[in-house]
């Protein structure tokens, strides 16, 4: 971006840099804005065309709590790309954030609207742009506001000009020669901004009585309840996802490549909404949304765990969940009405018959019940230099087909430099794959009549045959990074952050890694997500990114 067009966000009451790039660590470093509108609010002002919109939370409170996590190295980190923030944006602008903007500023509305939505006169030509922005802001002090509107007026090479507009005044302010913004003051409780005259003019009907994005169908449930997070910082709001899609796309130079089977089945999404949170274990993400409950009746099962219970303690990460068969066969049938799709499932199927193996039935056909696939750390055989292996353990209503699968991969792998043989561990007949003078490949065996095991190294075979002492669910960050997701849910995606650091420094990996990488790394315990459906009609999915408590 250039540098007049980077300083102009800022004379123009700052919101567009300040708000997505500044606003975080500010409030991380020096305290909390205070009280700022709420999302339904501020959506009052914003006019119904709009296809989604964000709102960034400006509570002290809520900001606060960021300051109980973090290394200092990552805090010094954030600090010195604040700092470079001031210097690009703020600098020789004389914009003081602290003195000018903070005290004045309360919570942001960000709303996109089609270029079409926005009328055009000869005058003020509509943008050649596809979409238009909008945004909302809260006008926590009006002395303090009135006071930077002064100070921008006095800026070098800012130009600006007044019109009005159904009794409201809209100002186009431009520095040097890049392109005008413009703004208007509303009932003298916000700001509104946009890059067009169309889009405050919108704004300004919306006010006036125009429908609103908050009174749009499903919006004003969407806005008022939003993620249900408990301390949310941001969150977007999606009130009719289809439509978003099918516009993002026509957009896309790309759009001709994708039929409409595929734009109807995005479609089965009807209503979104997004956040970002933090709470005593870290940063917390959600998502949910409305769908069609064909949907999840085709492609959600309820996972209870139960699998999870076998992986030890050293397990660096791992994948759980249900019905596999279920989700491949709504998968297959949903790829036959979209062509380019179905011919690479058609090409699959073919080359995989030349192994006298069967796709759908040899493959995923037997995989019905719960699964976890796992990555465990051991520093033996062939997994030394790697530093783990892999585990997979699937539940079957259907033995006699996993073994006949099982059966023609070990033929074919006695095609090769391979042996394949017997061996038993603790008292469990397993069919390793040994690699001359290396040692075991790959094992599988049966922990019960319908589960079975696949281990990658021999190490992980003994691990998973013998039940450890040491249980991964039983681990204290395993319990802390998915002990808060809901139950019953669809299964997990769990990394032990401080276990992979570890693995990857034990091969020599960790000198490679950028110092303000490893800053951060430093501070994240663990990254955990789950999915889950309360309802027939209802789908979420949750992110924790577990934080290390900031040192005393």
């Amino acid at each position: 971006m250039p540098a007049k067009k980077s300083n102009l966000l800022f004379p123009v009451l700052a919101t567009g840099v300040v708000v997505a790039s500044g606003v975080t660590a500010y409030v991380y470093f020096r305290g909390g804005f205070g009280d700022g509108s709420s999302p339904l609010a501020s959506a009052k002002i914003v006019p119904d065309e709009a296809l989604m919109a964000s709102f960034i939370s400006t509570d002290a409170q809520t900001w606060s709590k960021l300051q109980k996590f973090g290394t200092k190295e990552a805090q010094d980190l954030v600090m010195k790309s604040l700092q470079d923030l001031n210097k690009q944006a703020l600098t020789e602008s004389n914009i003081d954030y602290e003195k000018d903007i903070k005290p004045w500023i309360g919570g942001v509305m960000v709303a996109v609207l089609p270029a079409n939505a926005v009328k055009s006169t000869q005058a003020t030509p509509a943008s050649s742009e596809p979409f238009d922005v909008l945004a909302v802001v809260k006008i926590r002090d009006k002395i303090s506001a009135l006071n930077f509107a002064n100070k921008l007026k006095a800026l070098k090479d800012v130009k600006t000009q007044e019109t009005d507009y159904k009794g409201l005044k809209i100002t186009q302010s431009s520095q040097g020669t890049s392109q005008p913004t413009y703004s208007t003051i509303i009932n003298n409780d916000y700001v509104a901004i946009a890059p067009t005259k169309q889009a405050i003019e919108k704004a300004i009907d919306t006010f006036k009585g125009e429908p609103s994005f908050a009174s749009k169908q499903g919006a004003s449930s969407l806005l008022a309840k939003g993620t249900d997070l408990k301390n949310p910082l941001a969150q977007v709001y999606l009130p009719d996802y289809g439509s978003v899609v099918e516009q993002l796309i026509k957009s896309s130079p790309n759009s001709a490549q994708i039929p409409p089977e595929a734009l109807a089945q995005l479609k089965q999404v009807k209503a979104l909404a997004a956040g970002i949170g933090v709470d005593d274990a870290g940063l917390r993400m959600k998502a949910v949304a409305d769908v069609d409950p064909q949907l999840l009746k085709n492609q959600y099962q309820t996972s209870s765990g139960k699998l999870l219970e076998v992986f030890p303690a050293e397990t660096i990460a791992v994948v759980s969940g249900a019905g596999i068969s279920k989700s491949w066969n709504a998968f297959s049938q949903q790829a036959k009405n979209i062509p380019q799709l179905n011919l690479g499932l058609d090409l699959a199927r073919v080359q995989l018959q030349n192994y006298n193996l069967d796709l759908d039935k040899d493959i995923f056909g037997w995989m019905d019940g719960e699964f976890a696939f796992g990555a465990i750390s051991s520093q033996q055989g062939l997994l030394a230099p790697v530093g783990f292996g892999g585990a997979l353990i699937i539940d079957t209503t259907n033995r006699p087909q996993a073994e006949a699968t099982l059966s023609k991969l070990d033929n074919l792998a006695k095609t090769g430099l391979v042996s394949v043989a017997p061996r038993d561990i603790g008292g469990k007949s397993v069919t390793e794959w040994q690699v001359p003078a290396q040692g075991a490949l790959l094992g599988h065996g049966w922990l019960d009549n319908d589960t079975v095991f696949v281990a990658f190294g021999g190490p992980i075979s003994d691990a998973i045959a013998n039940k450890p002492s040491q249980l991964l669910n039983n681990s204290d960050t395993f319990k802390s990074v998915t002990g808060s997701f809901p139950k019953p849910n669809g299964g997990y995606f769990y990394l032990d952050v401080e276990k992979a650091f570890a693995v990857a420094a034990t091969k020599g990996q960790v000198g490679s890694i950028p110092p303000e990488s490893k800053a951060i790394i430093d501070s994240v315990r663990g990254i955990g997500m789950s999915a889950s459906s309360p309802n027939d009609s209802t789908s979420q999915v949750e992110m924790l990114l577990a934080l290390k408590p900031s040192a005393k």
